[in-house]
């Protein structure tokens, strides 16, 4: 340990570059260790001990010019005093003796000048032993600054970390604040997080509110609702001007959700702190609320109706938009509340503010709503008397109110208006009076509006040829419906209700061959698949056929899917089969197929998450989708329909809808335990030992589509996150096996497995028959074959020989114990 002290002195004092020599006596190994680390120190032989001199820059010299001298070289700086700084070394060096317990005749030492130091009575020494101390320290607290913002945050961290020893919570506050001076506000943020878990950290409130707020006003939004959350759980109460700034950080950053979260941290202003929000606070987040279109913020309303009561309490005077705002969003409700608008705008005339045109418009949204005529037609009069030009949206409400109650010539007769005025034509427009058309089974202009919607340019068209496809249904002219479904594919892609309605009147037309041929079609194709009304559809024509057998194979493919069967055609069924009510009733249990688990293998490789609530004995997977990207958008229906019985029974309900969430969750089921245990256990990401023999056209198909892209030079690029490099190095090693050359890249914890080239083709065609249909054309590459390279390629079936085998049921796995898979693979 003495040996220690001495070398940090020496080299604190090598680092304050003391600016004339010292002499002062070490034991000969230190001397000799730091002779090797700098320059500036050289040694010479008295007493069995050598003798150290610090020199100036000035005087710098190398220490091979005197590797061969044992004496004392004599150079003209022998007139600096050198007992100040040689007395400062020596305290030092007693400390760190007396500290390590030890004895030594200090009375022995000399100097230079011959000057004996002894040990002090009246305490000078001691004095001057802290006032350097604290000068290194001050030196080192300024190095930091300085150092750490040119490192990136794991080597910030090392460097932290070695000061453990000597800092102190005030010296960490002092660089926090420095680097929120010099605005490295993200890098204030990591220390303070380092801070917070050292042993002998102390809150301190004031240093977390000042970094919150400046973290707020640079719009860290993230960060400073981490040293928000860290001041509420340590017990503290934030400062108001942390909640109001972290309220506008959350109300300007341009993300999805974040006005919900703005919304919280405005309940928690007044709830837990206690504090009476701004007026222009309020104005701000009420504006907020109303962002987007009706269907996406009719959510906000009661929260909306808080800040409006929050702003009546306070005494404020309330603008007319806050009023308008709020009753727009009671007019995109789902029941609305007819008594609470008449109160609204009793308020408005109260304060003297005038009904304006978006106001009148969303009046006219509610009588759309319950077919008021009246009150539609005084909301009318009144747009009328404003003198402003009306928009198509009010044409169009207007024409929704004849239509329900009944007077659709009243609704041809406001679109006739509405093109005689030169009104700009919108999609809704034309979306809607096709409808009222359809439903009124006005043939002759319902295809003359059709026909003026497609000269006109206008997209979508799908909901209009649905209307006119449901027309022709009602009217029995079956023809009409097939030529109408061919223009409907022609022109764009047809949606499910279009297939459905396609598919019923083939079957009430007697063509049900033709009728079972396109639902086996549809059964094949990916994209589109088959939904609990299509069955139902089939299964009435099986039965009103007399089909009995293609009505059993159909009903038992209907119970494994867990489709509803509609009462009228279960009472059909039910004598044919045979069953009880118990047996009707009873349904199968859950098996993964073949597919599915190939799928499965493909969207762990691309991250899937799962997950556990029994101790690992069942776990449910999580399926996450991006709807920007048209391949997701496909994707997304395909992974819904093939684990239709394996999802939770609320996410069943909302295909009649045709709405699927973009995220969606199976059933927590022991059949994912196998993979579970294999792609993630204890919650990690690790690749399986067995990949090589996984590794199937089906699955390199479904991890293209669901984590891997096509580049802009025709390359096929999977991805995979959070996995290790020697992980995704057994992946690049199997594909290779198989002929698949590929190159590995790296950015973050984000690995890319790119097949360029000739292997891009050659891997294509492996996957081209798995690939969904719409999505052939958007990820096939480019043939950028090089010439030259002869390899030799497995056919499809050599490349699936010892895939399948391994794709073991994870049902019948359940009894397997990990030793078996283990031995297993050190066999391959």
């Amino acid at each position: 340990m003495l040996r220690a002290g001495a070398h940090d002195i020496f080299t604190s004092a090598l680092r304050f570059q003391i600016p004339f020599p010292c002499t002062s006596l070490v034991p000969k190994s230190i001397s000799t260790k730091l002779i090797h680390r700098r320059p500036s120190i050289i040694p010479t032989t008295k007493w069995g001990l050598r003798r150290v001199y610090v020199q100036s820059a000035s005087y710098a010299l190398h220490p091979r010019s005197f590797a061969s001298k044992p004496h004392r070289p004599t150079l003209e700086i022998e007139s600096f005093s050198a007992e100040p700084a040689v007395k400062k070394l020596t305290l030092l060096y007693k400390a760190r003796a007396a500290t390590a317990g030890l004895q030594e005749n200090w009375a022995d030492v000399e100097t230079d000048d011959e000057t004996h130091l002894s040990r002090s009575s009246d305490g000078s020494d001691e004095k001057e032993l802290e006032e350097f101390s604290e000068e290194w320290r001050r030196r080192k607290i300024a190095w930091l600054c300085k150092e750490l913002p040119a490192h990136d945050p794991a080597p910030m961290i090392r460097i932290l970390n070695r000061q453990r020893k000597w800092i102190q919570q005030e010296d960490v506050k002092y660089i926090i604040i420095h680097l929120l001076r010099i605005r490295e506000n993200n890098i204030g943020h990591r220390v303070h997080k380092w801070l917070i878990q050292q042993d002998w950290f102390e809150f301190d409130p004031e240093l977390a509110s000042k970094l919150a707020d400046i973290l707020a006003k640079d719009l860290k939004v993230v960060r400073c609702r981490d040293v928000f959350d860290d001041i509420i759980n340590r017990g503290h109460v934030p400062c108001e001007s942390t909640f109001i700034l972290l309220i506008m950080a959350y109300i300007e950053a341009p993300v999805k959700g974040f006005v919900d979260e703005a919304c919280d941290i405005y309940n928690r202003m007044i709830q837990l702190g206690g504090y009476q929000p701004s007026l222009s606070l309020q104005n701000s987040l009420f504006k907020a609320l109303l962002r987007g279109t009706g269907g996406t913020a009719k959510h906000h309303l009661r929260q909306a109706e808080a800040v409006f009561q929050n702003m009546q309490t306070a005494g404020h005077r309330i603008k007319e938009d806050i009023y308008e705002g709020l009753i727009w969003l009671h007019s995109y409700q789902d029941c609305i509340d007819h008594e609470r608008i008449v109160c609204l705008r009793n308020e408005m005339k109260q304060a003297g503010f005038k009904e304006s045109r978006d106001l009148l418009v969303s009046i006219l949204r509610v009588c759309s709503r319950h077919a008021d005529v009246k009150e539609a037609e005084r909301t009318w009069a009144k747009l009328l008397d404003t003198g402003v030009g009306l928009t198509s949206q009010a044409y169009v409400y207007q024409m929704e109110v004849y239509a329900k109650a009944g007077q659709p010539m009243k609704s041809l007769e406001i679109f006739t208006k509405m093109q005689e005025e030169g009104v700009s034509m919108s999609v809704i427009a034309y979306l809607k009076i096709i409808e009222i058309m359809s439903k009124a089974q006005e043939k002759e202009h319902a295809e003359n509006f059709m026909k003026q919607f497609e000269d006109s340019g206008l997209k979508p068209l799908q909901p209009s040829y649905v209307d006119l496809m449901k027309m022709y249904m009602c009217l029995s002219m079956y023809g009409e419906v097939e030529s109408t479904f061919s223009r409907c594919m022609s022109k764009c892609r047809p949606n499910r209700a279009a297939y459905e309605i396609y598919l019923e009147s083939l079957i009430k037309y007697g063509m049900l061959e033709r009728a079972e041929g396109f639902f086996a079609d549809l059964q094949k194709d990916g994209a589109i698949g088959i939904k609990s009304k299509m069955c139902n559809i089939m299964l009435e024509g099986y039965l009103n056929a007399g089909q009995e057998e293609r009505a059993n194979q159909l009903y038992d493919e209907m119970c494994h899917k867990k489709y509803d069967i509609e009462p009228t055609l279960m009472l059909q069924i039910k004598p044919l089969l045979n069953l009880g009510d118990e047996d009707v009733n009873k349904r199968l249990s859950l098996k993964l197929v073949a597919e599915q688990r190939e799928i499965l293998i493909a969207i762990f490789l691309s991250g899937a998450k799962v997950e556990s609530h029994d101790e690992n004995k069942t776990f449910k997977v999580h399926f996450e989708f991006n709807e920007k990207f048209e391949v997701q958008d496909v994707l997304k229906a395909h992974i819904y329909e093939t684990f239709y019985e394996w999802l939770k029974p609320v996410d069943r309900l909302k295909i009649q809808a045709e709405d699927i969430p973009t995220q969606f969750s199976t059933v927590s089921h022991g059949s994912f335990r196998f993979y579970a245990n294999q792609f993630r256990p204890g919650g990690q990401m690790v690749m399986p030992r067995l990949i090589h023999r996984w590794l199937s056209p089906r699955v390199l198909a479904y991890w293209y589509m669901y984590g891997g892209r096509k580049s802009t030079s025709g390359d096929v690029i999977f991805y995979a996150q959070n996995y290790k490099v020697e992980d995704i190095e057994c992946v690049g090693k199997a594909l290779r096996m198989k002929s698949i050359n590929c190159v590995i890249k790296r950015k973050g914890k984000q690995f890319q497995i790119r097949c360029q080239g000739k292997d891009a083709i050659w891997v294509w065609e492996l996957m081209e028959p798995y690939i969904l249909a719409p999505l052939k054309e958007v990820l096939k590459p480019k043939a950028r074959i090089i010439e030259n390279e002869d390899t030799d390629f497995y056919s499809e079936d050599e490349f699936n020989e010892g895939c399948s085998e391994s794709m073991i049921d994870s049902d019948s796995q359940e009894g397997i114990k990990e030793t078996e898979i283990e031995s297993e693979s050190l066999t391959q």
